[in-house]
C-alpha cells in the first residue's frame, strides 16, 4: 500500500485488487466493493461461464479473466501480466457434498481450495512485496466447525486459516501483510440445495445473533478493511463473518 495518500479508512490511490474467484457470489460482492472504492479490478472465475452468470457489475476499471487454480503455468502467466497489485483476495472455492469420501473428489477440492490459494499467493508474492501490499483468503467457518457431508471443504479451509497464519510469518519483514476472512452460513449457489429445506434454513437463521443468514455484501466489507491503511498492524487473524453463529 501506499501509506499517506488517503485516510486510514479508504484505500489509497491508485489501487488494484486482484480477486481469484471474483465471479462466485462472494467474489462479485468483493469485486464489486472494491470498484465502488475506486479500485482497479481485475477479477477471475473458472471458465467464460462461470464470468457469464456472475453478479458482477461491469464498469470502467474492471477486468475479467479465466484463470484455472490448478494449473501451476496458468497461475503463474497470470501473476506475470498483472501490474501494480496492491491486493490479492482468494475466493476461488468448492465443495462436493457427500462425494468427498472419494479419494479422487477429495484432492480435487484440496487442489482448488488449499492448494490453489498457496499458488496464487506464491505467484503474487513478488508484486505484493513490491507494493506492500496485502493478502486476504476466505477461509470458512468450517475451519472450526466441522460438517460430516463436506471433510475435503473443512480440511482444505482449516489449511487455509493456517496457510495464512503461516506467510504473515514468513513475508512480514517483506512487507506484505496475510489475513483470512471466515464467512459463516451466507446464501450463496453453493448452498441453495440446503437452503431448499426451510426446516434447515430456519435452524441455522435462529443460532445466530441476527437470526437471518448471511449475504455475499456481508462479507465483502471485511475484506475491504483488512486492505486498508486503517488495518496496517492486522497480520495472520482471521476475521468471523458468521452473525454470532460461533458465539452462542
Amino acid at each position: 500500500m501506499h501509506p499517506g495518500t488517503t485516510t486510514p479508512f479508504t484505500l489509497p490511490s491508485p489501487f488494484h485488487a486482484v480477486i481469484i474467484g471474483g465471479a462466485g457470489d462472494i467474489g462479485a460482492s468483493i469485486s464489486n466493493l472494491f470498484s465502488d472504492l475506486g479500485a482497479r479490478v481485475t477479477a477471475t472465475g473458472a471458465d467464460d461461464a462461470a464470468l457469464k452468470r456472475s453478479k458482477l457489475v461491469a464498469r470502467d476499471g474492471l477486468k475479467l479473466a479465466t484463470l484455472d487454480v490448478t494449473d501451476d503455468a496458468a497461475v503463474t502467466a497470470f501473476a506475470e501480466a498483472q501490474t501494480g497489485v496492491d491486493a490479492l483476495i482468494n475466493c476461488a472455492g468448492i465443495l462436493a457434498r457427500d462425494k468427498e469420501f472419494e479419494i479422487a473428489t477429495f484432492m480435487r477440492v484440496i487442489d482448488v481450495n488449499l492448494t490453489g490459494t498457496m499458488r496464487t499467493c506464491m505467484a503474487f508474492q513478488s508484486r505484493l512485496k513490491q507494493s506492500r501490499g496485502s493478502i486476504v483468503n476466505i477461509a470458512s467457518m468450517n475451519a472450526t466447525l466441522a460438517l460430516p457431508r463436506i471433510p475435503a471443504y473443512c480440511a482444505s479451509k482449516g489449511g487455509v486459516v493456517m496457510l495464512t497464519k503461516a506467510l504473515a510469518m514468513a513475508w512480514a519483514e517483506e512487507g506484505i501483510r496475510v489475513n483470512a476472512v471466515a464467512p459463516g452460513y451466507i446464501e450463496t449457489s453453493i448452498n441453495a440445495a440446503g437452503r431448499s429445506d426451510a426446516a434447515h434454513y430456519q435452524r441455522i437463521a435462529d443460532r445466530t445473533a441476527f437470526k437471518r443468514w448471511g449475504q455475499p455484501e456481508d462479507v465483502a466489507g471485511a475484506v475491504a478493511f483488512l486492505c486498508m491503511p486503517a488495518s496496517h498492524y492486522a497480520t495472520g487473524t482471521v476475521v468471523a463473518v458468521d452473525g454470532g453463529f460461533l458465539a452462542g
